[in-house]
Order: structure tokens, then sequence, then C-alpha cells
């Protein structure tokens, strides 16, 4: 039997971990479940949101199923600190980006797919007034250990850092006269190995699932150095491997503009870490938002893959006596961990008994029904959390 470590961290992630693993268990998936420590309670009594233990666990298990974190400022992380911890020395890191980078999960993909009949998918205003609802189906491919979310960054950096940057003639005209205290930088680091890793990654799965495209989106026309290699590797490697399969460039301003006009043309898209965090969350935004929103990281080397809706914690939501959350971004996640560890046909179960409802639009959670997040909508009819849940099980 798999044994699948379950993450469930903060808020929402709790309530909506605990759904996945009931509708798992209705679909007949046998697992054995074990529970991984991760988020902001343990940062403020141990002084560590991702506890070594944790870390043990998916190093044994290779597989996480996970919900959700809380990550505050500097400051009020250090405020929530335990007064015997505050003396440490200790500065909170994300514990999800820190996992990503512990085991090298630099894969990460995002799909994001039309349901039909969702009464929050994207519409535009065609020719002669007419309304058009476009099919998006796209794979976002996001560098996830490096670029801007590597860590490298200081506050008043030390004077060999400093020394060091005074070398650029840029730095020394722009900011040369900055005192450093003043000073705030965090790098944007890319290496070859990595950006290889997921240029190959976008290339592959458009060719084993039939995309015609793969747009690199970044900004190599500014940010020369690391959005630049990254697109002159994706030319070489498309030339030279993957000639059937077009390769689209476009600045990440410009596609979010884009990406509202025509979302329909585009296949798999590749970018860095906060710009494939950008894009994607647009992307989100037209099939339903980030209640659709799932996701995988994974280190295809060792084997090892955490899975995970992209949304937020959301803390005020977790304390409602009647949880109202959408868990379908939790249910796709899930789906994507069954894909990852051969269980295919359970996967699709699922997505079929997922798009069933979603297309008979009997049960629908408040976001589907374009309400406020407030206690009461479920006395308004919008499903609960659970109940959601429940119409997706009878749907299998």
């Amino acid at each position: 039997m798999r044994t699948i470590v379950s993450l469930p961290g903060d808020g929402i992630g709790k309530v909506v971990l605990e759904e996945a693993i009931r509708l798992l268990d209705a679909a007949g998936f046998e697992a054995n479940y074990v529970h991984g420590d991760i988020g902001w309670e343990f940062w403020c009594k141990e002084g560590d949101p991702l506890p070594q233990r944790t870390i043990d666990l998916i190093a044994e298990h290779k597989v996480g199923l996970f919900g959700a974190i809380t990550s505050k400022p500097k400051d009020d992380a250090f405020n929530e600190l335990a007064p015997e911890l505050k003396s440490k020395g200790l500065v909170y890191s994300s514990p999800i980006v820190g996992l990503r980078q512990h085991f090298g999960l630099d894969i990460c993909l995002r799909p994001c797919r039309t349901y039909k009949g969702n009464p929050l998918n994207f519409i535009r205003r065609g020719a002669g007034d007419t309304i058009e609802e476009p099919e998006v189906d796209v794979a976002i491919f996001r560098q996830n250990t490096e670029g801007l979310y590597g860590g490298v960054e200081w506050s008043n950096p030390p004077a060999q850092v400093h020394e060091a940057l005074m070398t650029h003639p840029k730095f020394k005209k722009n900011f040369g006269d900055c005192p450093v205290e003043e000073l705030s930088i965090s790098t944007r680091i890319f290496t070859k190995k990595a950006t290889e890793r997921i240029l190959r990654a976008a290339f592959e799965h458009a060719k084993k699932y039939g995309y015609k495209s793969v747009t690199l989106c970044e900004k190599p026309n500014v940010i020369r150095e690391t959005s630049g290699m990254m697109y002159k590797m994706a030319q070489q490697m498309q030339k030279a491997d993957y000639p059937q399969i077009e390769l689209w460039n476009t600045n990440i301003d410009a596609q979010m503009m884009w990406l509202t006009k025509n979302p329909e043309t585009y296949g798999v898209l590749v970018a860095g870490n906060m710009f494939g965090d950008i894009v994607s969350d647009g992307f989100a935004g037209l099939i339903g938002g980030l209640g659709f929103a799932c996701s995988a990281q994974i280190n295809p080397e060792t084997g090892i893959g955490v899975f995970e809706p992209t949304h937020g914690s959301a803390p005020k939501y977790a304390d409602y006596d009647t949880s109202i959350v959408n868990p379908i971004a939790m249910f796709e996640s899930a789906c994507m961990m069954l894909d990852f560890i051969e269980e295919k046909e359970i996967a699709s179960k699922i997505r079929k008994a997922i798009a069933k409802v979603i297309e008979d639009g009997k049960v629908r959670t408040y976001d589907m029904m374009k309400m406020s997040g407030r206690p009461d909508v479920v006395e308004k009819g919008a499903a609960s959390t659970q109940q959601m849940t429940d119409a997706v099980i009878a749907a299998l």
C-alpha cells in the first residue's frame, strides 16, 4: 500500500486536505497517510515552519499532499515567535519554498483547463455583439527553485557584497551614492542546469500531449542576462530537438494583456519563478480563480513530488463554523498526485465526477455563485466545502 505524507499546513489547508482524502478513499485509492508538521504553528512555537522530522518523512515516502500555508512579513513573523525564541536570531522563510529547494523540486506544473458549465469561466464579446466563451487548456511550467524566490537577498548588505556590487558600472552610477544601510537587494539567479530542465519538461509535455506551441514568458528585452539566457537556450533546444513544436516568445507584461484577448491560442507556457507565478494566476482567473488552480512540484531524478492547490491559507475562512471554501483545486492537485504515481484510472474517474458536478450546476460553492465569502452563504444556497465533496463522491 502506498504511503502519502499529508501536509495540512494552515487555515483552510487543513479543511480541503481532509476533504480530498475523503474523496480519494471514496474513489478507491488505497493509501496510508502519515501526518507531516508544517506551517505557521511550528514557526511560532518552534522557530521552524519546516521541521526536520517532516523533511525526513518526505525523504522516506517520496510523495506529499499539501494544503496551504500562512506567510507573513518579516516583522510580523518575529513578533509572533514564542518569547523564549526571540533572542535566537531566527528569520522566517516560507516552508514551501524551503521544501522545494531542499528536495530540488524545480519543476512546477500548473495546468489551467476550462470546465464546461462553470459560471466563472472567462467570456468576451465577439463579432456582432456575440458572447464568446473560449476554451482554455494551458499547461504552465514554472522554474521553482531559482530566480527571485532563491532567497539570496540583503537589507543593509555586508561590506563584501556592497564592494562586489560597486564593481558593476550601472550599480555604481545609479546606487553608488546611496547609504548602504538604505539598500535592500534581492537577486535573480538562473543556472543553465535548472533552466535546461524546466525548458525540457515544457517541450516534452507539449510533445506528449499534442500541444502545438511552447511560449516562453519572460522579459529578455530588459532582463537581458537571465531572461536572455533562457530564451537563447529555448531557441537552441527547439531547433535541435523539437522542430515540430513552435516556440513563441512573449514579455510577461504583454502576456498578461494577451491572455484575456486570445487565451485559447496558447498551449504550454514556461517561465522563471516569479513570472511563472504571475502568469499561472492570470490563467487561473480565466477558469474560475484560485478555487480551481492546482499544481505539482517534482524532482524527476529522485521521484519526489509534492502536490498542492495554489490558493493561500485564507485564515478568516478557517474560523467559520461551516467551511465554505471551494475544494476543487485541492481535488485537482490530488489527481495530479495520482497521475504521478501511475494511478491514472482513479484520477480520470475523479476528474469526470468533478466535471459532471460542475456541468450539472446544482451544487456550487460561494465563489461559483459569485457571492462574497461570508459565513451565511450556505444559508443562501451555496454549497459548503463538505457538500461539494459529497456531490463529487456521489458523481463518481
